[in-house]
């Protein structure tokens, strides 16, 4: 196995490094144009107070593209910078409604952007959903046999975050939602990053914070006609210690990351960029800044603010920007970061090999 999964508080497994040389060949991020936070807030779709304390400039808003149609986009794009369609294996991953009921998105994915045959699998896993894919990808290609080397895994995560069932500003105070589709291509050989280490950690003990005290419904929006995310949480904290739950969630996070950088061989001193979930700056820093030691300018945060969460694909997109911008040179390691309702906590060191040919040229598809 690649991924660990265990209660926090138990003990520590040996980390371990994927068994075979797991490489990125392709990655790509479809995302549409933005949406400034200063006319939200205009317009009174967005407390001022809350805007302020994000940081936040704009958020990618969909107009009619369906969640699936733009992980489909993304897709085509990391294909086509990989040079190959040889895929073994689709796995999507999506936070929300994804267009229609009792229906199988990722193998809306596969046909039109891939056309093959092999299996295609949704994921679940909320905000750790990329991260979650990513595991199970690496996992499948290093139980391939030697002869099967070159095989790939076409990962791919899209989000649509629409009305009425989901506020994008205010179902989850503190974290502007954002719209787009990401992909990414493993390869068991060929590719111009390595998956270094890897590690997913669970805390089911924080299962209930974004349940509350609701009891389960029959139907989709059985108790409220929009996700609230803050209700839930308050549900939730009324009958715990807020410290206890915070020391729960630091210690799953602590041992995803102690894990991955145990397998990579690397400290946190040796990482040179970090791509983290798209939160506001206050839960950001909260979070991941202030107790890891991170400053800003090492983050993704300076583009991620412009761009809003983009549920399981914050991770993929975060790295595709970093790639495509020029900013990653050969043997710069990027660790990324997730965390996803369940709880669940993932951690990826990722070393750059070279800087692929479509490196400092690219632009984000369907950005404006």
């Amino acid at each position: 196995m690649t991924e660990e999964h265990l209660d926090p508080a138990g003990g520590a497994p040996t980390a371990r490094a994927p068994e075979q040389d797991i490489r990125i060949a392709g990655c790509a991020a479809w995302l549409p144009p933005r949406v400034p936070v200063a006319k939200t807030v205009a317009a009174g779709l967005c407390d001022e107070a809350l805007a302020t304390a994000t940081a936040m400039v704009s958020v990618a808003v969909a107009q009619d593209e369906p969640a699936p149609e733009m992980a489909a986009r993304a897709a085509r794009t990391a294909l086509a910078r990989d040079g190959s369609d040889d895929v073994s294996l689709i796995l999507h991953a999506s936070f929300f409604y994804q267009g229609h009921d009792l229906w199988a998105p990722a193998s809306y994915v596969q046909r039109v952007a891939v056309g093959n045959r092999c299996p295609a699998i949704e994921v679940g896993q909320v905000s750790n959903g990329g991260m979650a894919a990513l595991g199970l990808a690496v996992d499948h290609l290093s139980a391939g046999r030697p002869a099967e080397a070159g095989r790939r895994v076409l990962v791919t995560t899209g989000d649509a975050f629409r009305p009425p069932g989901f506020d994008r500003w205010r179902s989850d105070p503190g974290t502007f939602y954002g719209d787009g589709g990401t992909a990414l291509v493993l390869s068991s050989g060929e590719g111009f990053a390595r998956i270094r280490g890897l590690a997913t950690v669970s805390a089911p003990e924080l299962e209930g914070m974004h349940r509350g005290d609701d009891p389960f419904g029959d139907t989709p929006f059985s108790h409220r006609p929009v996700v609230d995310l803050e209700a839930c949480k308050k549900d939730f904290l009324a009958s715990r210690r807020v410290t206890q739950v915070i020391a729960a969630s630091a210690a799953a996070q602590d041992a995803a990351l102690g894990q991955a950088l145990a397998a990579a061989g690397a400290g946190l001193a040796d990482i040179d960029r970090f791509v983290l979930p798209h939160m506001g700056r206050k839960r950001l820093r909260a979070g991941f800044l202030n107790r890891l030691g991170i400053g800003e300018d090492r983050t993704t945060w300076e583009w991620s603010r412009g761009v809003g969460h983009l549920g399981a694909g914050d991770q993929i997109a975060g790295f595709d920007h970093l790639v495509g911008s020029g900013s990653l040179g050969p043997g710069d390691l990027v660790l990324w970061m997730s965390v996803g309702a369940g709880f669940t906590y993932s951690c990826a060191v990722v070393e750059m090999l070279e800087r692929p040919g479509w490196a400092g040229t690219a632009r984000t598809a369907g950005a404006a």
